[in-house]
This record gives C-alpha cells, structure tokens and sequence, in this order.
C-alpha cells in the first residue's frame, strides 16, 4: 500500500529562518494536520526537536513532502 504524498510550498517548519513573530515573504502551504484541527501547534520539523509523524522529505526548493493523515510507510520499516 503505498501513502498518497502531498507536496506543502515553503516547508512548514521552523528551523532558523524566521522567527514566529516574524512575517514570512514567500507562499507557505498550510499544514494539512492544522487545517483539520483549527490550530497552529503542529510544524513539520522543528530544528533539534521533532519532526512530524507524517514528514516524508523535502524536494527543492522548500517543498515538503507530507502523507498526513496516512502514516509514513517509509518511517514505519525501520
């Protein structure tokens, strides 16, 4: 079975480029997660803390690769 991949522009993650209080200048795809919930908490890497169950990569140029709500085969086989 193979997950259905979502590509997300601008990489929802936090990993030294901006700050949160910062406005961000390129287009950023909202988190699918997010969207379902009504919330802002989830991020799809967090540089030294986490990455999101259902990250699956990233592409040039800043585009996410994301599997949500299906879970990441890939992750699940090691």
């Amino acid at each position: 079975m193979k997950s259905k991949i979502t590509k997300l522009k601008g990489a929802n993650m936090d990993i030294d480029l901006v700050s949160q209080k910062k406005k961000i200048h390129w287009k950023q795809n909202a988190c699918p997660w997010n969207l379902k919930e009504k919330t802002k908490k989830h991020k799809c890497a967090v540089k030294n803390i986490s990455i999101c169950p259902y990250f699956c990569g990233i592409e040039y140029l800043d585009t996410l690769l994301c599997c949500y709500p299906n879970k990441n085969l890939k992750k699940s086989e090691n």
